[in-house]
């Protein structure tokens, strides 16, 4: 489903989160997929069926967003 996606890649997802944030880093791959908020620090775990969905583009590792 996500072959490319890799452990400190930055997600930019279709819906901002509560803070306003729409770019999230890949802490984790599994089964399921940790993402943590560029705005604000929180951390999430949706399946790759619920990213897939979400998602809209993936940069590479390298992009300075911190």
């Amino acid at each position: 489903m996500l072959p490319e996606l890799e452990v400190d890649h930055i997600v930019r997802l279709r819906k901002p989160h509560p803070c306003g944030s729409y770019e999230w880093r890949v802490t984790r791959l599994g089964a399921d997929i940790g993402l943590q908020c560029l705005g604000c620090g929180r951390r999430v775990m949706l399946t790759r069926r619920e990213l897939k969905r979400r998602l809209k583009l993936i940069l590479p590792k390298g992009n300075d967003h911190d």
